[in-house]
């Protein structure tokens, strides 16, 4: 019998690993799996994946960029924009991104999973060493 949770869906987790108990590729599925794929998103520049050019985020064009408070609101529109367009599970509520005395730039996307109507957090550091 499938799991009530079924339809939101599983994939290779991230970042890529082996399932040692079961000797295949590491898999996460539901919840996590959402989680993973808006790292994904987060984590990707526009033109690195060949097959699908526009995949991504465009908030590493703003990798060096003055640790601003607009910057962080720029970032907040990009991460909107990309999540709300490569990721149809969910429902962005809210994008909070703040400079921090670091150097980095913390980004806390709240989200709302279409389907279970479920509220969810994921938070995401930019950092200009990466």
């Amino acid at each position: 019998m499938a799991s009530p949770k079924e339809y939101l869906g599983r994939g290779w987790g991230f970042p890529f690993s082996f399932d040692p108990a079961r000797g295949g590729v590491g898999l996460s599925e539901y919840e996590e799996n959402i989680r993973q794929c808006i790292s994904i998103i987060l984590s990707t520049r526009p033109g690195e994946r060949q097959m699908l050019p526009d995949f991504g985020c465009r908030i590493h064009d703003l990798l060096f960029a003055p640790n601003t408070a607009s910057t962080a609101s720029s970032i907040a529109h990009y991460v909107r924009g990309a999540i709300g367009r490569w990721e149809p599970r969910v429902e962005v509520t809210e994008v909070k991104s703040e400079p921090q005395p670091n150097g980095t730039i913390s980004v806390q996307v709240d989200y709302t999973i279409r389907t279970t109507r479920s509220p969810q957090v994921v938070v995401h550091v930019l950092t200009a060493t990466r």
